[in-house]
């Protein structure tokens, strides 16, 4: 399979910039890969297509406000820093990407907030964006950290959301769900579920088994070589533990559906597995990619949203649904006008 496939033309109208009202009253387009059908719904109507004794897997990781604004030594000149991932606890270092990376050296220092009461010095270059930051903080560790919080934003994805963060984005760019601290993107089909919607679904007698996966910057990262075999994804913090392999393994069993809320949901999933394919639990780093042709283990369903041309989450679902089919789904939401992105509507693919 090749890179070019993946192209098509989507409208910039019909990139959402801003969610639903209610989480669970987006569209939602449901295809069936054994029959070959397409229905139009709303999201809220998923419940219908479950039963007794099925599985939603919920990516349990939580956002935090990775993208910061602070200004250079000396210069003052503006710079964003997007923080990927804590290093050292102790030593507060942070793996960062900087913009403009060409003015950033090592041994500069950057200053944040409005009285320059948070300095950082870059200790090291990894990439040609990538820096380790050391913040220079003499508090508590939670002070640091509520300190650094408070000057960052919701990371919301501007590549894909052309717009200013809105105070709205702090609490509807993070899924109900969310526990565990780690991501700088939200698994965003678990976006479109709400607290009554999981009611209604556990009401049917649906069970809900939580991995994490920390979605990193990778997912939205160009892929730049035609032939997918010889594209690296960057690695991923995942957990599966012991109470997500015994409810997964036990749907299997009973031939229930499994449903993968998300393509983080997905990849976790599909990152450890037995040879007769069941479920192991994991902790550690993925970088799975998977592209078309691809046989899953795991998941018989999955819930995810409408993703952008050439990225590697249209090709992930390309996998699941099959390519022709689901390159038609997609001309068909472009002409029923569904919204994609982070903040648009949802497929389930069946």
């Amino acid at each position: 399979m090749k890179l070019s496939k993946f192209n098509y033309d989507l409208p910039d109208k019909q990139v959402a910039l801003y969610p639903t009202e209610n989480r669970e009253d987006c569209r939602l387009m449901v295809i069936n890969r054994k029959n070959h059908s397409i229905e139009h719904r709303i999201f809220k109507d998923i419940v219908e297509y479950f039963n007794d004794g099925d599985v939603m897997v919920l990516n349990n990781t939580k956002v935090f406000p990775a993208r910061l604004y602070g200004n250079k030594e000396k210069t003052g000149a503006k710079i964003e820093v997007f923080l990927l991932r804590e290093l050292n606890r102790e030593q507060r270092l942070w793996d960062v990407l900087v913009d403009p990376a060409r003015k950033i050296r090592i041994g500069n220092k950057l200053y944040f907030g409005e009285d320059d009461s948070l300095v950082a010095e870059v200790i090291d270059n990894t990439t040609s964006r990538g820096r380790t930051l050391r913040f220079l903080f003499d508090g508590e560790y939670d002070d640091f950290k509520k300190t650094l919080y408070s000057m960052g934003e919701t990371p919301i994805p501007t590549k894909y959301i052309n717009r200013a963060v809105t105070p709205e984005d702090k609490d509807r760019y993070q899924t109900i769900f969310a526990k565990y601290e780690g991501a700088v993107a939200a698994p965003a089909a678990g976006l479109h579920f709400s607290k009554t919607l999981l009611k209604r679904l556990e009401l049917v007698g649906v069970n809900f088994a939580e991995i994490t996966l920390h979605v990193g910057l990778g997912n939205f990262r160009s892929v730049d070589v035609e032939d997918l075999t010889k594209h690296k994804m960057d690695s991923e913090q995942i957990k599966i533990d012991d109470r997500c392999v015994e409810i997964v393994n036990q749907c299997k069993d009973n031939h229930k559906n499994v449903c993968a809320v998300g393509i983080s949901s997905l990849r976790t999933l599909e990152s450890s597995v037995s040879t007769n394919g069941y479920l192991k639990p994991f902790e550690g780093w993925t970088n799975k990619f998977i592209f078309p042709p691809y046989d899953f283990s795991v998941p018989s369903s999955l819930v995810t949203n409408f993703h952008h041309p050439f990225s590697t989450m249209l090709m992930t679902t390309s996998a699941f649904a099959g390519f022709d089919f689901l390159m038609e789904a997609y001309q068909v939401a472009i002409k029923e006008d569904y919204k994609f992105g982070p903040y648009g509507d949802a497929m389930l693919i069946m």
